[in-house]
């Protein structure tokens, strides 16, 4: 399995190792619904080094990422950073991912689980174009700073002013007097940062953070608390809300497709669907009792089956079981009454809007 820059420190600090996506990966070092809180409640830090990380240079990097992601790479200014989506022809979504800009380059930043899939499917959209592609995922390590308190905590290791950063924003500077890229985003539903440094300083970098973050209540987070934050917030997984065979339109994404300019793999296919109908759509489940619904769950109604369920947990911040699902439009529908089938047994659930949790402090 490959291993972060941060490895032996969550070997050593007796964190929960897991085999994710062919990386060894923290699972928790705590407690989930401990590092939940602490992420909802004060600031956590998480190792995300596993995501994939590429470089794009030459002068017509712009051309080739205008025509593999499905937003609009046109009017991405420096220092912007967009979330899109990677599509092959018939629409089906090959990753969800981040666009930066800067003045020299372009970044993405890529699913783990699909990074060597994404550097083969743009190798082979490159021909002959002026353009380099760099994998920089193996040479740097990257760490998420999320919570309340992200900025109060991170703040004191950049040579600017981090706290003005808007949403969405990256910006090259120092950290912890080594070059590093600071963006604004995040997968929790809180405020926070990810930060980008070389291998070599990773696990330094992330010693000061848990060091300063001791008075804010900082804990190190592992990926299983980061899949509760993310399923709260409501945002998609690759893998289980979305594929191959599932577009960005039915998977509720279309504000990551721009289908009125340009031209990108997938626009016909795409434009085809948006013209509808849709079959089915992702919503929110709240499920009665304790159990969890796992991926794969059957949602009935009238013992009709309607959808199944993709992802599924217990919400620490709601007090009860939570899932994404994909229902047919007709039963779609907030305040509908549904049942999921956990393995046998009939549990009711109510369909809801997404996400089931927002901060109230949203830029």
């Amino acid at each position: 399995m490959h291993r972060t820059a941060i490895h032996d420190w969550h070997v050593a600090r007796d964190g929960r190792m897991v085999d994710f996506a062919g990386w060894n990966m923290p699972i928790q070092y705590s407690s989930i619904i401990e590092e939940h809180q602490a992420v909802r409640q004060r600031v956590g830090l998480f190792d995300i080094g596993h995501m994939g990380r590429l470089k794009f240079t030459g002068p017509e990097a712009f051309d080739v990422l205008d025509r593999l992601l499905t937003n609009d790479v046109t009017k991405l200014e420096v220092g912007q950073v967009r979330y899109s989506l990677v599509c092959n022809e018939q629409g089906g979504t090959l990753d969800d991912v981040l666009v930066y800009r800067f003045d020299d380059c372009y970044r993405l930043v890529v699913n783990a689980s699909n990074r060597e899939k994404i550097v083969a499917w743009i190798n082979r959209h490159l021909a002959d174009a002026d353009v380099e592609m760099t994998d920089e995922t193996f040479e740097t390590a990257m760490i998420a700073v999320q919570g309340p308190s992200a900025v109060i905590v991170l703040n004191p290791f950049v040579d600017v002013d981090i706290a003005v950063l808007g949403y969405y924003t990256a910006i090259e500077a120092k950290v912890n007097d080594v070059s590093a890229i600071v963006s604004r985003t995040g997968y929790t539903g809180e405020d926070g940062f990810e930060v980008v440094v070389d291998a070599v300083h990773g696990q330094p970098v992330w010693e000061s953070l848990i060091a300063a973050g001791h008075k804010a209540g900082l804990l190190p987070c592992g990926l299983g608390c980061r899949d509760t934050l993310r399923l709260e917030a409501g945002m998609p997984l690759y893998g289980h809300e979305m594929d191959e065979c599932i577009d960005p339109l039915t998977a509720g994404l279309g504000f990551g497709v721009k289908l009125r300019v340009g031209d990108f793999i997938g626009k016909t296919a795409l434009t085809r669907i948006q013209q509808g109908p849709f079959a089915r759509k992702r919503v929110g489940l709240r499920l009665e009792g304790r159990r969890i619904a796992r991926e794969g769950a059957e949602v009935l109604q009238d013992e009709v089956p309607i959808g199944q369920v993709t992802s599924g947990t217990y919400s620490p911040t709601l007090g009860m079981p939570i899932a994404m699902a994909y229902l047919t439009l007709e039963t779609a529908n907030p305040g509908n009454t549904v049942e999921v089938d956990l393995r046998g047994q009939r549990v009711n659930a109510v369909v809801c809007d997404l996400p089931f949790y927002r901060r109230r402090d949203v830029r």
